[in-house]
């Protein structure tokens, strides 16, 4: 397959590539970095990607963040970079992807635990998380040509626990090997309009 990789240099980007790597032809694209730059909070620049590729067989995206602070100073500025972002920038794949995808072909997105169990300071990121994975529900009843669509929702990863583990006090930790088994399930499996939640 030819399979578009957004975020595949970050922390759970670059171990999904390895696993894909030797069995597809991998495109790694990123805002400053990859095979192809892109910047998934700009309409523009994902059409130009695309437009680039021209037909992929499969996209995934690793990329995206919100914002963590405190909720009794959070205002709507905030919020924002996130939602255009990780939330817009993903649902953007989808919508300008779509014709770019193959017959067959699918997109996998990323959201995350917290649309369940937000840590403290975590609202803005739990909201995105949830509507992310709402999209998906939704997208996946709409999509012609057999295409599919999945998201997956990690816990704390491994990778992670150094960097973020103190935001998250008492979340087990999910192995990278079981992560990527959930998008390697998404990309080349069968499965259409699930959530495939990785939390322990």
């Amino acid at each position: 397959m030819k399979i578009i990789l957004i975020g595949g240099q970050g922390t759970i980007g670059k171990r999904v590539a390895a696993a894909l790597a030797p069995r597809h032809e991998l495109i790694i694209a990123g805002r400053n970095s990859g095979d192809i730059q892109v910047d998934i909070a700009s309409e523009t620049s994902i059409e130009n990607m695309f437009s680039q590729l021209k037909m992929v067989d499969a996209c995934i995206c690793t990329a995206g963040t919100g914002y963590y602070g405190d909720f009794q100073t959070m205002r709507q500025q905030h919020m924002l970079a996130g939602i255009t972002g990780k939330l817009m920038g993903q649902v953007n794949l989808v919508l300008i992807g779509k014709q770019y995808l193959s017959e067959g072909g699918s997109f996998t997105l990323t959201s995350g635990i917290a649309a369940e169990h937000p840590a403290k300071n975590g609202t803005t990121v739990a909201m995105i998380n949830g509507a992310v994975n709402s999209f998906v529900l939704g997208a996946a009843q709409e999509l012609k040509k057999d295409q599919r669509i999945n998201v997956v929702s990690p816990g704390l990863v491994e990778d992670s626990k150094e960097r973020y583990g103190a935001m998250f006090p008492g979340y087990n930790l999910v192995p990278m090997e079981k992560l990527v088994n959930a998008y390697l399930l998404s990309v080349e499996g069968a499965v259409n309009g699930k959530i495939i939640k990785v939390y322990s």
